[in-house]
């Protein structure tokens, strides 16, 4: 049995488990680009770390008045963010040495993310994460994308785990808001600094202000294995790491 009880984990994957949204910027600027939007700036990207692509091309059709239809608008940056995502996406390497903590431990893990299906299972394929995480949902497969809980409900579900007992991994705030909704704890490991201020990292049991580079695996699952955050202060988090 695994050290963390009945303990189910569920990460989100873009900026979380893979520093993805270089790859989901030029993706972004190429095909504003295209249409007629030519200085879409890494700024502007940030206000959509965290949601869904469907959710981001509809507002920019409304932001930036374009023409082209959503449906449009979804394929042609799914299609270069997938040909940059099979070149290159690196994983985390504490996340991949936490992912890998937790397989060996016989704890039961999933993907669930604002990705399409399609680009979540290359990106798992092309770092090699597919061994230890096979249960993947998409926001394509839900009714509403983050920061609704609907992602991480149907990922429990598949898991066959109670929302109570599942942890989410989460970089942006939408997700944090999003595993608050489903009745789940929530480690949150900003992607954007500038937003560690915000009220949805609150909820987090476990925020990590620096990042990635405040994040280790052996902390991570030492915080777990004391309880999720019910007997390990925060500032133990920092003896751990």
């Amino acid at each position: 049995m695994s050290n963390l009880g009945g303990i189910s984990v569920i990460f989100d994957l873009d900026g979380t488990l893979v520093d993805s949204e270089p790859n989901y910027y030029e993706a972004g600027r190429q095909t504003l680009a295209e249409h007629g939007v030519p200085d879409f700036s890494w700024s502007e990207h940030e206000r959509y770390v965290g949601i869904s692509t469907l959710e981001t091309v509809t507002d920019w059709k409304a932001r930036y008045g374009l023409r082209a239809s959503v449906e449009e608008l979804l394929a042609a940056k799914n299609r270069r963010y997938l040909d940059l995502a099979r070149a290159s996406t690196r994983a985390y390497p504490e996340m991949r040495k936490f992912v890998e903590l937790l397989a060996s431990d016989g704890v039961a893990m999933a993907v669930a993310s604002g990705s399409s299906r399609e680009a979540i299972e290359a990106v798992l394929a092309g770092t090699g994460l597919d061994a230890q995480l096979r249960t993947i949902v998409s926001a394509e497969e839900v009714e509403h994308g983050k920061p609704a809980p609907d992602v991480f409900l149907e990922a429990a579900r598949r898991l066959g785990a109670e929302p109570a007992d599942c942890v989410v991994l989460e970089d942006a705030a939408p997700g944090a808001a999003a595993a608050h909704a489903a009745g789940m704890r929530c480690i949150a490991v900003p992607y954007v600094a500038a937003q560690a201020g915000a009220p949805e990292f609150a909820t987090a049991g476990l925020l990590l202000r620096g990042g990635q580079q405040e994040f280790t695996a052996r902390a991570a699952y030492e915080w777990l294995a004391a309880g999720g955050g019910a007997t390990l202060s925060r500032s133990r988090w920092s003896c751990l790491a």
